[in-house]
């Protein structure tokens, strides 16, 4: 198996899931060059994002609950002394005014950058998302928009969050047009994908692995660049099985790399962007694949407590799916995300 693997495809984009890759040659295209680079972890990254899009840019906004003082994971530190509190300031604890409030800031022309405590608690503000964001540019025939706004939100497994704290909520917004839908892998990801969002010209959801938060750490430039969305990621070449996931999920990707091909994520298998991944590869590549697509995710379960080990999707939950192989050098695809 050792010597059958050598490809890993840590980010797949969709025409909603927009990852990139975070290569040196990638930052030396788009920001002239590496620049110095600092060690950081992934929240850390993500303030460094947060301070260079506000000042860059007089139009824009940080607010959500408990922003002012840093934020429960501490993302937002510094930002309201720097700044002052008209542009970094406390929401009420209402999800649905929050993103309300976002969609008519991005509406006037600013870069509204909302926060969501904890995914979980996206519902409340799904149909602010869905129904007005997404929809925005084209119920007015591109007259409007709200191309300004980005939605961040820190998703995923924590250890010990339990069923309202340890939700993977992507596969909603994957299914809306009019949204991307965007998963940082890495520290350097986090912060050039970030800022790719702010500035771009469509609504975005910024799901942050909150997993990675601080166990994630590598040299990220100091300087402002910003990373393409709608690029695959190929983080290892080879020639016999493909391994496809985002997010936090790479890294158990990683540690299994050797046993075996799946299509990993932490939500439910049933529905989740997996599958729709899979069916990609089945329209595109059947005739050249040598066994089926298996999917590694969690359960069809509300997400546990005591019983998250059993819940996860790990590397020995890989491992029983070894007999799988898929010709990685023609089922890794480049697929291109859309806007509104």
């Amino acid at each position: 198996m050792a010597s059958g693997l050598r490809r890993f495809v840590g980010s797949l984009s969709r025409r909603n899931l927009s990852t990139a890759c975070a290569n040196k040659q990638l930052i030396q295209q788009h920001d002239g060059g590496v620049g110095s680079g600092k060690s950081l972890n992934l929240y850390s990254a993500i303030n460094q994002a947060l301070h260079i899009a506000l000042e860059t840019d007089p139009r824009a906004y940080v607010f959500g609950e408990d922003v002012g003082f840093g934020g429960v994971f501490r993302c937002t530190t510094g930002l309201a002394d720097r700044f002052g509190k008209s542009r970094v300031f406390n929401t009420p604890l209402c999800e649905q005014g929050i993103v309300g409030f976002a969609i008519g800031l991005a509406a006037m022309g600013n870069r509204a950058i909302a926060e969501i405590q904890f995914a979980d608690y996206i519902f409340p503000a799904f149909d602010q998302i869905v129904n007005e964001a997404a929809k925005f540019r084209y119920r007015s025939g591109n007259q409007f928009n709200c191309g300004g706004l980005t939605v961040r939100a820190p998703y995923g497994a924590v250890g010990h969050g339990g069923h309202y704290h340890s939700q993977s909520p992507e596969a909603f917004f994957c299914h809306v047009p009019g949204l991307k839908v965007v998963i940082p892998r890495s520290p350097r990801q986090a912060k050039g994908l970030l800022l790719s969002c702010i500035r771009d010209p469509n609504p975005v959801v910024f799901f942050e692995p909150k997993w990675l938060y601080r166990l994630s750490v590598e040299e990220v430039p100091e300087d402002d660049y910003m990373l393409p969305l709608s690029e695959a990621e190929v983080i290892r070449e080879g020639s016999d099985i493909t391994l496809v996931g985002w997010g936090a999920q790479l890294s158990i990707m990683e540690q299994a790399c050797l046993d075996a091909e799946k299509i990993s994520h932490e939500a439910p298998v049933t529905g989740g962007f997996g599958a729709e991944i899979s069916a990609s590869i089945l329209e595109r590549c059947f005739l050249r694949l040598e066994a089926p697509v298996a999917r590694v995710c969690g359960l069809d379960t509300p997400f546990p407590l005591v019983f998250e080990p059993f819940y996860m999707p790990t590397k020995n939950k890989a491992s029983c799916l070894e007999s799988f192989k898929v010709p990685a050098q023609h089922c890794c695809m480049n697929l291109t995300a859309h806007g509104s």
